[in-house]
C-alpha cells in the first residue's frame, strides 16, 4: 500500500514497486485516515508511508495503521526522513520498520529506486496477529523467580518496537546516579543510532554513547549497541570493556539482546540485572536464560504498558522473570538494589 497525498508521488512509487515482480500494489491512499479505512477490506504486507499529509499526518497515525494492518510493516518514505533525522527516530519509536528520504521531483529513479526496493525486500512479509493468541494462563504472572539480593553491578536493557518510549520511562524513574554501567540494545537501523544516543542521554541525564569495540564500562555511562553489531562485554586489564560481535544470534536479530544478556551474566553473575522491554518476537530469551543461570535477575515489562508484548512475554513464559511491571515501576525495584531510592 502506498500512502502519500501527492498524486505524482503515488504514481511514481507505484511504478517503482511494480517494476519488481516480487511486489504488487494492493491499494493507494492520500491520507493515513483513508489508509486505515482501506485496510478494513484489503490485506497488505508493507505500507509505504509519507509523514507530511493532510489530516493527522503520517507520524501520529503509525500506531493506528499498525493496528489496522494486522502484522504489516511500515516503511517511511518522506522528505522529513533523512538518515538520523528526529522525525525518522520518532517514526521508528512508534513502530515503523525503516525510513528513507523522498527525493525531489524528477529524482525518483536510479539510486533511489534501487535502495527502496532493497529495503522493501529486507522487510519481508506481514506477520498476522489476528486472531489474537490465548492469553498465557499464569496466576499473577507466576511462577516468578526470586530477585537476587546482591548490590547491582550492571544494568542491561533490551527492547524493540515501542522501546524508545519505554526506555525513556524507565530512566525517568531511576535515581540520578545509579553508580553502575548501563548497556542498551534497541532494535534500530544503524543510521538512527547517533540520534537515539543523543535523545537517550538527555532523557536519562547521563552520558550515552554508541558502542565501539574496546570502549570502557564506567558507572552511569550508557553504552548502546550499534545497529550492525551485538553488544557484549568482557574483562580487560583495566576493567570491563565492550566487545562487538557479528555472529548469527539465536533470534536472528542484529543487534540481538541475547549476547548482551549472556555476557552480562558471565561477567557480573548475581550482580547483573537484565530488563526486557516491549518488542516483537523472542529476542532476549536465550540470553536471559544464561543470565539467570549465573544468578542474575531479569525484569520484564507487563502486557498493558507494552506496545508489543512479544519479547517480554517470551521471557515470562520461559519462567525467567523475577518481576513483571511497567517501566516506571522498574526504576524503584532497580534502585532498591543500589541503595539509592531517590528516584525522580
Amino acid at each position: 500500500m502506498i500512502v502519500d497525498d501527492s498524486m505524482v508521488a503515488r504514481a511514481v512509487l507505484s511504478r517503482i514497486v511494480e517494476s519488481d515482480r516480487m511486489f504488487e500494489i494492493a491499494a493507494v491512499a492520500a491520507t493515513a485516515e483513508d489508509a486505515i479505512e482501506a485496510l478494513g477490506t484489503v490485506k497488505v504486507d508493507i505500507i509505504v508511508l509519507d509523514l507530511e499529509m493532510p489530516g493527522a499526518g503520517g507520524l501520529k497515525m503509525i500506531p493506528e495503521l499498525l493496528k489496522a494492518a494486522d502484522g504489516a510493516r511500515v516503511m517511511i518514505v518522506s522528505s522529513l526522513a533523512d538518515d538520523g533525522a528526529e522525525q525518522s527516530v520518532a517514526a521508528l519509536a512508534l513502530g515503523a520498520t525503516d525510513a528513507m528520504p523522498k527525493p525531489g521531483t524528477g529524482r525518483f529513479n536510479g539510486r533511489f529506486a534501487e535502495v527502496l526496493l532493497g529495503k522493501l525486500k529486507s522487510i519481508g512479509f506481514a506477520e498476522p496477529t489476528r486472531p489474537l493468541p490465548e492469553p498465557i494462563k499464569l496466576q499473577g504472572y507466576g511462577p516468578l523467580r526470586a530477585m537476587a539480593a546482591d548490590p547491582i553491578g550492571l544494568l542491561a536493557i533490551g527492547a524493540s518496537t515501542g522501546g524508545i518510549h519505554a526506555i525513556a520511562s524507565l530512566f525517568q524513574a531511576l535515581p540520578a546516579r545509579l553508580g553502575v554501567p548501563i548497556l542498551v540494545t534497541q532494535h534500530l537501523p544503524p543510521p538512527f543510532m547517533s540520534v537515539f544516543a543523543r535523545q537517550l542521554g538527555i532523557a536519562a541525564r547521563r552520558e550515552a554513547l554508541v558502542a565501539e569495540d574496546g570502549m570502557r564500562l564506567l558507572p552511569d555511562r550508557i553504552i548502546i549497541a550499534p545497529g550492525d553489531a551485538h553488544l557484549s562485554i568482557e574483562e580487560g586489564s583495566g576493567g570491563h570493556v565492550v566487545r562487538l560481535l557479528r555472529d548469527a544470534a539465536p533470534s536472528g536479530c542484529l543487534p540481538s539482546v541475547d549476547p548482551m544478556f549472556a555476557s552480562a551474566g558471565a561477567e557480573f553473575g548475581p550482580a547483573a540485572v537484565g530488563v526486557i522491554l516491549t518488542g516483537m518476537g523472542k529476542d532476549g530469551v536465550e540470553g536471559a536464560r544464561q543470565l539467570v543461570a549465573r544468578g542474575g535477575s531479569v525484569l520484564a515489562q507487563d502486557e498493558t504498558s507494552s506496545a508489543v508484548w512479544g519479547m517480554p512475554r517470551a521471557v515470562v513464559e520461559a519462567g525467567l522473570a523475577c518481576a513483571v511491571m511497567p517501566p516506571e515501576k522498574m526504576g524503584r525495584r532497580i534502585a532498591s538494589r543500589s541503595g539509592d531510592m531517590s528516584c525522580k
